[in-house]
């Protein structure tokens, strides 16, 4: 027969329980500013792939804020950030150097 989990303690002194309530909070924090940060990455990659250059440098440059405010928060290490933007940005000027695709006008 399989054991079950055992069942998580509730904190007995008022400063853990205190901790806990904490804990959910930027647990709910921390997930909210995590997701906002892919889905900048996401939009950013998109437009590269897209070949929008002009929305491409709009959204890295909102991507550039939110990677900041997420490395000072500690939620990711500030080298962590540092390599995504450092990334994101060599896509966008790799955008920015291809030749824009030639249209035939005959």
């Amino acid at each position: 027969m399989a054991t079950a989990k055992p069942k998580k303690k509730n904190p007995r002194l008022a400063s853990g329980r205190k901790r806990v309530r904490q804990d959910v909070k930027l647990n709910a924090a921390n997930t909210s500013l995590r997701s906002k940060y892919r889905t900048a990455v996401k939009n950013v990659e998109k437009a590269v792939a897209a070949g929008d250059k002009d929305k491409a440098r709009d959204l890295f440059a909102k991507a550039q804020s939110i990677v900041d405010t997420i490395s000072d928060k500690g939620i990711f290490h500030k080298n962590k950030a540092a390599r995504d933007k450092s990334r994101l940005s060599a896509k966008v000027k790799a955008l920015a150097l291809k030749p824009a695709p030639e249209t035939a006008t005959a």
